[in-house]
């Protein structure tokens, strides 16, 4: 028996922390002990059930997790190997990582660098290695520090103030929209050089606005997204993650065909290996690991519940760490 958040549709939705049979994980060449979770966007919808992200049932929560292996058949693992698993529907049709143990297909773990501890892999998590792919497209696309503003919106959320932080220790000028303007010192002192209210980019905008921004990292969708693009510079790139606000997108081809911008779609949950090493690589090189400090709540996994309702509700800033091992 093991501890896990387990997640069941049979007579309703419920979401409890219980003892799970052993016999019952799913198939998967590794089995892991998981010593730190976190909690996503995504695992806030599943685990309040705000959002159809579960598709087999019961479901044990939590697509994010790191920790050692126990066994291993596959041949790129061995028992005692540090790992850090994120996305590839864990949590969503495969048993996750909100659990003491879990069985994993091993094509879908990542070395940890060693210069990262598991739980310092949790505050970054999915959040914090889809800012790290967002970071590296603004790169591929050729922007520089020089280039301009970058701006980041959704900024107090986890993909947020992990960009910001990176972008500020490489040398970017980050504007962070965000809704909490309590929160300015908090993001000023992750990197950010000004602050916006996203209400300036959250209503229906003109299709083609004033240029303002060599890149955008955005958290949010919807009109955020269609704004953020009508007021992209010249030649500059926007990399979408995230949609807080919604999925919608009401915009036009103006930005593409006159400014020469460029939307880069950002997907973290099936990226394949050598993209997930390259930017937990680069995590471990460029992100300020005292910053992230400052970007972590850690509840134990019997507060994972409550938390993900807090989550929900627009009260978390930064990341949540969960621990899981006792």
């Amino acid at each position: 028996m093991f501890k896990a958040l387990l997640l069941d549709n049979t007579n309703g939705f419920s979401a409890q922390i219980t003892n799970v049979d052993e016999a019952k994980m799913p198939e998967g060449e590794v089995t892991v002990a998981v010593s730190y979770s976190t909690l996503n966007f995504k695992d806030g919808l599943a685990i309040t059930n705000k959002g159809p992200v579960v598709r087999s049932w019961p479901m044990v929560a939590g697509i994010d997790g790191a920790g050692t292996v126990l066994s291993s058949t596959h041949a790129a693992w061995r028992a005692g190997d540090a790992f850090v698993h994120t996305g590839w529907g864990v949590g969503e049709t495969h048993w996750g990582c909100l659990a003491e143990k879990a069985r994993l297909k091993g094509d879908w773990l990542v070395k940890l660098p060693p210069a990262l501890a598991p739980r310092q892999a949790m505050a970054i998590g999915t959040a914090g290695y889809t800012a790290m792919l967002c970071v590296l497209a603004l790169e591929d696309h050729g922007v520089t520090p020089e280039a301009g503003e970058v701006l980041v919106t959704g900024a107090t959320g986890g993909v947020g103030s992990v960009a910001i932080a990176l972008l500020g220790k490489l040398g970017y000028k980050v504007v962070a929209a965000t809704g909490k303007s309590a929160e300015e010192p908090y993001l000023k002192s992750l990197g950010a050089s000004g602050i916006i209210d996203r209400s300036l980019l959250s209503n229906a905008g003109k299709p083609f606005q004033k240029e303002r921004w060599a890149a955008v990292i955005d958290c949010v969708g919807s009109h955020t997204l269609a704004n953020a693009l009508a007021q992209t510079r010249y030649g500059g790139v926007v990399a979408a993650c995230g949609l807080a606000q919604g999925m919608d997108l009401s915009t036009t081809v103006m930005p593409f065909i006159l400014r020469g911008v460029t939307l880069a779609g950002i997907d973290s949950v099936m990226a394949p290996l050598i993209k997930r090493q390259r930017a937990w690589d680069r995590l471990a090189r460029d992100l300020d690991l005292e910053l992230l400090e400052s970007m972590i709540e850690e509840v134990p996994l019997e507060q994972a519940i409550a938390k993900a309702h807090d989550l929900m509700d627009g009260k978390v800033r930064g990341r949540v760490v969960v621990k899981v091992a006792a």
